[in-house]
This record gives structure tokens, sequence and C-alpha cells, in this order.
């Protein structure tokens, strides 16, 4: 690939590098970033003296070490180890050298401020490489105004300035304090991949000793002098509210310090996109111990009361929209009955392509299926927390929050202080999948600090978290295909719809691949509310569509990766309207990758094999996973994963996120389920909500990336909806039993 030239004046470059977000200041030791071997050499270097800042993402010691920021919070993903390495790799630098330090939560430095959607390395890619890259150029400029030489003839190697010509050569901490005084530059060259000395090549996560040792990173950990602790309490069922409560038993109790109502969000204001928050009106018991706050309570008494129905305005990043939030106490069983006539009614056409009517009366077969899942707990392993120590002047919070930026709007607009005035840590998250995205507890904390007036922190218990909302939505779809007497697919239909939303993605595969094809929607409001769960409505719509193309390809008497590469190549070759959201040649090409790295056609003694395929968050992946029984109970022996998405940074930590999302993935599709009876959550704690356990996660899982030059297009969520389309296939060869309701092994089907 060429050289990438880029102009970044100065403003440019602030922009540029700001497309994703910042986070909070914490150090790390030299010597989690070295190999063992490098260690004793590193630990006698002494820490520099002085610091030369040579642009916001990176500082140079007047020793050569380099101090490099990572702008996006960590929550396991990685960022804090990828992120340096492609600020380094540009650099030109050794990474042993490298130090690496949460950035600051600053919008005016960092941007957008925002972890998810599998954006973080794709929208930070050109901006990180031209921070290293800009300083390099920096330091060749000053090597070359110290020397006298064209700064074209400056070379750089692992850190060293070099003009062959003259054989004069320095490194990077001589230069650092003169490279700081320059000019940013209207114009940088990126490397060209192939010299790329650190992108792709494994490193180990720089924050792994802190995390072992079990230093205090997350924000369960966070500890203020004076702070007091907090709970809230929420009423017990969706569709209820607060009326009154009587705290005279709980105020006596021991080490409470206050009990009190606070409004979350007031019904005038407009609320932004991740304002989502069932339950405004709540209690606030604050104390000075959990264990105290905790039996308190239990102890008061609450009195709750329907809701009637009611709207809201919520700003739609710059769209306003009137929400409206139905009343009621709503059940699982009434959701299914709702949905199950949602389906059998004419949805709202969201594409079409050809006569596909016409198509499905004259065909030769038309196989239908209906599939539904419940709704999801995110189930972060660390529960919802923050800390708050809010003045009349300022306020100061800490915690894991994936969307720092939006809550800061939140947050001046509730308090009534500017927003300059609120400084946000970020702490390290244990687990996010989107759940950290909504910042209602953050809110709250700030809220019980004012009335408090006292730094406090709050903290949910996993009953808490799990009854307070923000969950996946539950879902239904409708799949069709007719089939012509040769077996063609040659119509294909999809109605879908849910609770309360749609999961419908109407413009990826196999649209574009027939030529007569439907796809409709539909949606049931809720007064329960959801959010976004590790890749939103793909996680449903990927393993329902690739169960139904493998009952279509049996159908059909095709091979299911045989069945789908022929609809692909139609897709490449002649495709069907103009609108596709996917490359056919890269969803083929992680077919073919599984198909070659799975044997496909020779599977293991006993084993039972599905295969599934699947684009989302700008990327693709394919599974192949192998099932065996244990007497009548399926286990996963082995899964081979294919993804592709474009430069793999750091591929051990890319293997890893991998295998993170196909255990997930394995477990919420044969476990996981969150059902509702009259507004209440019938699941509260782990003993009722089943989570997977070691002993039933993958025996064996491969993971294989497509070798491109294609710049970064996402990892964290792609490769998770696929694997239960490859197990739903995978346990019809083992039983012979198709599964067409998660979790599929739940009581029953609901539907069928």
């Amino acid at each position: 690939m060429a050289s990438i030239k880029t102009k970044i004046g100065r403003r440019a470059f602030i922009k540029n590098t700001s497309l994703a977000s910042g986070g909070l200041v914490l150090g790390f030791s030299i010597l989690n970033s070295c190999k063992p071997k490098d260690v004793e050499k590193i630990a006698v270097r002494e820490m520099p003296k002085e610091w030369f800042e040579i642009n916001a993402y990176l500082k140079i010691g007047d020793n050569g070490l380099v101090t490099i920021q990572c702008p996006n919070p960590e929550f396991g993903q990685g960022v804090m180890t990828s992120m340096p390495m492609i600020v380094a790799d540009e650099l030109d630098i050794i990474w042993e050298d490298v130090l690496v330090e949460q950035a600051p939560f600053n919008a005016e430095k960092y941007g957008w401020q925002f972890t998810g959607g599998s954006q973080g390395i794709r929208r930070r890619w050109e901006g990180l490489r031209m921070a290293g890259a800009t300083a390099r150029h920096m330091l060749k400029q000053a090597a070359a105004n110290a020397w006298q030489v064209p700064v074209g003839e400056i070379e750089t190697t692992e850190g060293v300035l070099a003009h062959k010509t003259s054989g004069k050569s320095a490194g990077y901490a001589e230069m650092a304090a003169a490279a700081a005084q320059l000019e940013v530059p209207e114009e940088v060259t990126l490397k060209e991949v192939k010299n790329f000395t650190i992108i792709g090549h494994s490193k180990k996560d720089v924050e792994t000793q802190k995390i072992i040792t079990g230093k205090p990173l997350f924000g369960i950990d966070y500890q203020y002098e004076g702070a007091l602790i907090a709970m809230a309490v929420h009423p017990p069922a969706f569709g209820l509210k607060l009326k009154s409560f009587d705290d005279s038993n709980v105020r006596s109790m021991p080490g409470i310090v206050d009990v009190f109502q606070i409004n979350t969000l007031t019904d005038d204001m407009t609320r932004g996109y991740f304002d989502t928050n069932a339950f405004t009106d709540l209690v606030a018991i604050v104390g000075k111990s959990t264990w105290e706050v905790m039996n308190a309570k239990k102890q008061l008494q609450a009195e709750w009361e329907p809701i009637t129905d009611y709207n809201f305005k919520m700003d739609r990043f710059g769209t306003e929209v009137e929400v409206t939030v139905p009343k009621g106490l709503e059940s699982t069983d009434g959701h299914y009955a709702q949905m199950t006539e949602m389906a059998s009614k004419p949805g709202t056409v969201a594409r079409k392509d050809g006569n596909p009517e016409a198509v499905f009366k004259n065909a030769a077969k038309v196989i239908e299926r209906s599939y539904s899942c419940p709704f999801l707990a995110h189930n972060c392993m660390e529960p919802m927390n923050f800390f708050a120590n809010v003045t009349d002047t300022d306020a100061h919070l800490a915690g894991p929050l994936q969307a720092p930026a939006l809550a800061e709007t939140t947050l001046s607009t509730r308090l009534g202080l500017p927003a300059e005035k609120i400084d946000i840590e970020m702490t390290r998250m244990g687990g996010g999948f989107g759940r950290r995205a909504y910042a209602h507890y953050a809110i709250e904390a700030a809220l019980i600090s004012k009335q408090a007036k006292s730094p406090v922190k709050l903290v949910y218990t996993r009953e808490d978290d799990m009854t307070f909302g923000i969950y996946r939505p539950s879902y239904h779809a409708t799949y069709r295909a007719a089939l012509d007497e040769n077996n063609n697919l040659v119509a294909f239909h999809v109605k879908a719809g849910g609770v309360p939303e749609t999961p419908l993605f109407a413009n990826r595969f196999p649209a574009g691949a027939v030529d007569n094809y439907l796809a409709e929607q539909w949606e049931i409001n809720s007064n329960i509310t959801i959010g976004a769960f590790r890749a939103p409505r793909s996680n449903f719509m990927a393993g329902v569509e690739q169960a139904f193309l493998d009952e279509v390809a049996e159908a059909a008497d095709k091979d299911p990766i045989d069945f789908r590469l022929e609809l692909l190549e139609r897709a490449k070759n002649n495709p069907v309207g103009e609108n596709n959201d996917y490359e056919p040649d890269r969803l083929a090409g992680v077919l073919k990758l599984a198909r070659e790295k799975s044997n496909w056609a020779n599977s293991a003694p006993g084993a039972h094999r599905g295969v599934s395929a699947y684009f989302c968050h700008n990327s693709y992946a394919a599974h192949v996973l192998d099932i065996v029984m244990d007497g009548e109970t399926p286990k996963v022996n082995n899964v081979v994963c294919a993804i592709d998405c474009g430069i793999v940074v750091n591929p051990d930590a890319a293997s890893n996120m991998a295998e993170g999302a196909i255990i997930d993935g394995v477990g919420n599709a044969m476990y996981g389920s969150l059902t509702f009876k009259d507004g209440r959550t019938e699941q509260t704690n782990f003993d009722t909500y089943k989570m997977i356990r070691h002993n039933e996660a993958p025996k064996n899982i491969e993971v294989h990336f497509v070798k491109n030059e294609i710049d970064p297009t996402g990892l964290g969520e792609p490769p998770f909806p696929p694997v239960m389309g490859a197990l739903a296939n995978a346990l019809y060869k083992a039983t012979g039993r198709r599964h067409y309701h998660q979790p599929f092994l739940g009581k029953k089907e609901i539907l069928g």
C-alpha cells in the first residue's frame, strides 16, 4: 500500500485525533509492558526528571521513555494496549520504552467520548496514527534544525534519529525539548502497512499485572475519604411508581445518616438518547457502610401506585421526538401472545425487490418458520456503582461509564452547573456490553450527594441491577423461503419485530442475493426499559437467520456452506438492489476460511457440527461449531472462528475478545432468559438467572483472521451474534430437533 498523506493543520489535527473517547489518568508500571528478559534492564532505569509534551497523545522523557495516552475508556476490550500500540508504531519506538496512561475525560482534546459499537479502533485508527507520525516528523525536524540538514534525509529507527551522510545520530530524548516547541506540520506521511513493527504483533495487556494483583482500578474500588455509602430503592415492578414511604424505622438503624426522595429526570426536561430510565422517582438511603445501608433498605416501608400513560421529549442526536410510555403491568406470556398476533398481520415494508407475493404463490416448495427470544440482562461482573461529590459550585464524579460526554450533559441540566464545573473520572469497567452507556446511576449518585451535602458512593446490589431495567429486548421473527422445481431460492421474506423495538436489518444478507425479497417490521410499545446489548438486534437476527438458512439448504438438498456461497456469488456478480449493507467477497471469505480451518467435510468422530456467518458492525465472522452428546446433554466441544475485521492491531488480544464473545454467545443462547409477571422480573439473581459455567464453555476455540490491508473495521461485537446460529444448527445435527426459541435449553418451546 502506498504512503498515506493527510493534511492536519493544528485545528484539523485536534479534530482528526478526537474521534472517540477519553478517560481517567491511571499510570502503570513500566514492567507491565516488558518481556521477562527485559524487566531487569528496564527496572534499573529511573523515571524521567522532565517530560516534553509533543501532542495530546504523547510526551517524551529526558531519558527516552515515552508516555502514550489511551483516549478511550477500558472495559476489557484491550484498548489500553492496542491504541498506544498504534501511536508507538507510527512514532517508531521500542514498545518496551512505552508507558501507558488512561487519558483524562476532555472533550476539547479527545472529542466524542464513547466506548461501544466496536467503534474504538475503527474511529481512532487515522487519528492515532497521525498522532504518532506527527510526533516523529517534529522530532525529525528538530534534528534537521540542529544538524542543519534537510528533514527528508533524517531517518528513524526504534527511537533513534540518524543522518547517514553526516553520520550524526541522537535519541528522541535529545530532541524532545526542541520538538515540543515546533508548530504542528500541515502534512505528514504515514507508514505503509508492510513497515509496521508493532501493529500486528501481539503485546501483553498493560494492565494485566494490576488486575491479577488486585490493584484498585475499577469503580467499585474507588475510595474517597469521608464518603458515605448510598443505595436507591426503586419500584418493584415496571408500571409502578412511588406513592409514599415511611422511613421512621429506618432512620434509627445503626449507621444510617439520611433517607430522602430524589427525582432523576424531571418531567419538563428533554432527555438525551441514553437517558433511559424507567424509575425516576427513588428513595435514597445514605449511611456509613454498605452492610448498614443494605439492612436499612430491606426495612424501608414504601407504597407504590400504577403509572398512567405519559410522554416525554427525547433528543435523538439532533432530532427531537415524542416518546410515549404505556401504563400496565406486563408479563412475558402476554408479550409472546402479542408478538404472535403482530406476526400474523402485515408489517411495515422496509424493503421490497421483485414480486415476492407472486413467486411464493407459484413456488414448488415453501419453508416457513418463526423464532423468538426473551429479554436478557447484561449482568456485568462489576455491579453498577458511582462516586459523586457535588457542591454548590462544582461536581466531581468517578466511576465506570461508557459515555461520559452524554452523562455530563444530563448532569449539567440536573445539577444546574455549567459543564466546565463538572469533572468526571473514568475508572476501568468490569464489563459493559452496552449497559454502562446509560448513566442513570451516575445521575442518581450526583443528586444524592447534592441533597446529602456529602461525598457519596452509590452501590447497586446484583438484585438492583437485574431488576432496574436496561435489557436486551424480546424479539420475534418469521421467515419464509420459496424454492423452484430445481431447488433454487427464488423468493425470501422476513418479518421481524419485538418489545419494544424491531430487530430488522432490511439490507443485510440474503438481501441482494434473491430476485424477490420482502422485509417487514413491527413494534410493540412497552414500559420496560431496554438498551444496547452486545451487538444490538444482530444478537437475535444473526442466530435466527442462519438457523433458517440451514433449513432452506436442507430443503434444497445442498451443503449449508455451499448454499450460502452460491447466494453470495450471486450478490457479488449480479446483485439485486443498490442498498446492500455487506460486501459479498468478505462474507464469503470468512465462510471459506472457516470451512478450511475446520476441515468442514471431516468432523471428529461423535461430533455434530453447525455453521453460521454474519456481517455486523462493519466486520464479518463465521463459526463452525461442534457438539458432542454426553447422554442427553449437549456439550460444545470445538469452535472454529474466522473473522475479517481488517488489520488486527494486537492478535492475541483480538483472539481473546473473539473467544469471550463465543462463550458469551453460547451461554446466552443455551440459558439466558429474563421473564416478567405483572411487571416484575421473575429472575433477580444468579440463583434463578442462569449464566454459563466453566464446565459448559467450549472445550476448544480456534480463532483465525483474514489477512488484508483494510483499515480496522471493528471486533468487539461481530463474533458474538453468529455463534447462536451455529449452535442451533449443530444441536439439530446432534438431536434431530430444531430450536425456534431461546434459550435452547429453556423450559419449553414458546413458538415454533
